[in-house]
């Protein structure tokens, strides 16, 4: 008779799922940094005036803020994957991973700030 192994699972499982979201954020970013060098040089944007004229168009922004969301969900999971890893003292990780998330929400909501803000409209 064969006696089952009883395993002890620890950790958060994020495995998978955190690997998937890594590789979509990259394409979409890789993807974005491609078409942006394609625009820039086919426009011929070469001075602010035309770069501030190429971000007036909303499509751009929408396009560029999802850049940024798809940049900050990246460096969430890889941050949050450091720490789990090698930060062992738990009040010191999770005082960590609040001071991240705080972080990236104020750079995201920043980054809308300079799209659609008083600066990108004048």
């Amino acid at each position: 008779m064969v006696k089952p192994i009883n395993r002890v699972v620890t950790g958060a499982h994020y495995g998978l799922r955190d690997w998937l979201i890594q590789r979509v954020t990259a394409i979409i970013m890789s993807v974005y940094v491609l078409l942006l060098v394609i625009f820039v040089n086919f426009m011929q944007i070469d001075d602010y005036a035309g770069l501030k004229s190429f971000f007036s168009h909303q499509w751009v922004r929408v396009v560029t803020f999802l850049f940024f969301i798809s940049l900050c969900w990246h460096a969430w999971v890889g941050v949050r994957n450091v720490l789990m890893d090698y930060v062992h003292v738990i009040s010191l990780r999770l005082t960590l991973h609040i001071a991240v998330i705080i972080s990236l929400f104020g750079y995201l909501i920043w980054f809308a700030e300079i799209l659609w803000g008083q600066g990108g409209t004048r």
